[in-house]
């Protein structure tokens, strides 16, 4: 293979163009902003430093955060102990770093916008906002806001969830996470260096109404936004329909990170499914050196990795923001369970350190659920989790 095209440059797409270069590969990478800035949190959990230890181990500056509190109607607040620690970037210097590493393995950086792709013979035309780039393969990582839609994940409404925040002066040792009512999805705070990113992420939501819903938040909060820095973005969000249908890859092309859908439904959380899928690309490139296979191969690695998890994941969301259980929402009962029983807060534990899958989540939920309740039962009569009650 003479060339591989990566169209896109954050976190997927950079990780991609590193493992490819760093075998070899000759590798061009091509996006109109490079580094930038995001609403989420920035969140790293133990399940991809532990996969990829440069994650924590590097100079870029980061935070490491051991608390969360979970809050929700009519249950309060709980602060949950994190025995595996988040890791907590700002997106600008997380793409940042990424990119350089790239570099460093031999990629080629442009800055330029890729507005067309066409076969030409058994490679690609690639036509830019500076003129044209051949290829002989291509992997697409052009976000959920993908412009090329020949290639990729074919989102519909359905699919999506709208996150977008408020940048602002602060500083706090924990992350906060709001549920609300009657919404698939929940406000976060996370800290960062030198700032917090305070945002909502929702779905099935006009965007203009979760920004109120956030306002409101910070308002009785006493973060003040007026003047803040906004910002907003789509994220996919897979209805449990199109995960059977899922664009992945095809003749010439695999898709990762947001332009292939791969963003937990629940928690929308992304990025390590965006390094990992970009790891995965580049493994089937180099297993096949982009012929026949490779798309089969790709999308048989990210269905066993982690996309059978996100399908049920999908199918699981709606009830777990809106479902009820024990005559209470499921996001109360979770707040109150995680108050009172350390076998359910070990359950949140894994949960927030990735370690727990959805595959076997309601197994082990099942298993726990006799023991939880009586370790609720007995907290009433002055036993307490290790979970502290705030």
């Amino acid at each position: 293979m003479k060339r591989v095209a990566i169209l896109g440059g954050g976190p997927a797409g950079a990780f991609a163009a590193e493992r490819l270069a760093s075998a070899g590969l000759n590798v061009v990478l091509m996006d109109e902003k490079l580094a930038w800035e995001k609403p989420c949190g920035g969140g790293l959990t133990h399940k991809a430093y532990s996969r990829y230890p440069f994650l924590m181990n590097n100079a870029t500056p980061k935070r490491l955060v051991t608390e969360t509190v979970l809050a929700a109607p009519k249950a309060g607040e709980v602060t949950l102990k994190l025995d595996e620690p988040l890791v907590i970037y700002s997106r600008l210097d997380l793409n940042r770093m990424l990119l350089e590493r790239a570099g460093s393995a031999g990629a080629q950086i442009e800055k330029t916008r890729v507005t067309a792709m066409e076969h030409a013979g058994a490679g690609w035309r690639l036509r830019t906002g500076s003129g044209t780039v051949d290829a002989d393969f291509c992997i697409v990582a052009t976000g959920a806001r993908n412009p090329l839609r020949e290639v990729g994940t074919q989102l519909t409404p359905r699919d999506t969830m709208s996150a977008l925040g408020y940048y602002v002066e602060g500083e706090r040792a924990r992350i906060d996470i709001q549920f609300l009512p009657k919404l698939e999805g929940y406000i976060w705070v996370f800290p960062r260096c030198g700032h917090l990113s305070v945002g909502i992420c929702g779905k099935g939501e006009p965007a203009a109404e979760l920004r109120k819903r956030l306002e409101l938040y910070m308002t009785e909060h006493g973060i003040r936004w007026k003047g803040a820095a906004f910002y907003s973005h789509l994220l996919p969000a897979l209805d449990t329909k199109s995960w059977k249908r899922n664009r992945v890859a095809g003749d010439g092309w695999l898709a990762v990170g947001d332009a292939a859908g791969l963003v937990d439904p629940i928690t929308g959380e992304g990025l390590y499914y965006a390094m990992r899928s970009g790891d995965l690309a580049a493994q089937a490139v180099l297993a096949d050196e982009g012929g026949a296979a490779c798309a089969t191969g790709y999308r048989g690695a990210v269905r066993r990795d982690f996309g059978a998890d996100l399908e049920l994941g999908s199918h699981l969301a709606e009830r777990v923001f809106k479902g009820s259980f024990l005559l209470g929402s499921v996001p109360r009962r979770m707040v109150e369970f995680t108050r009172r029983s350390p076998l359910f807060a070990g359950v949140m534990q894994d949960l927030f350190a990735g370690k727990q899958p959805y595959l076997g989540l309601k197994r082990r939920l099942l298993h726990n659920l006799k023991p939880s309740l009586l370790e609720i039962a007995l907290s009433f009569g002055g036993r307490r989790s290790p979970a502290k009650v705030t």
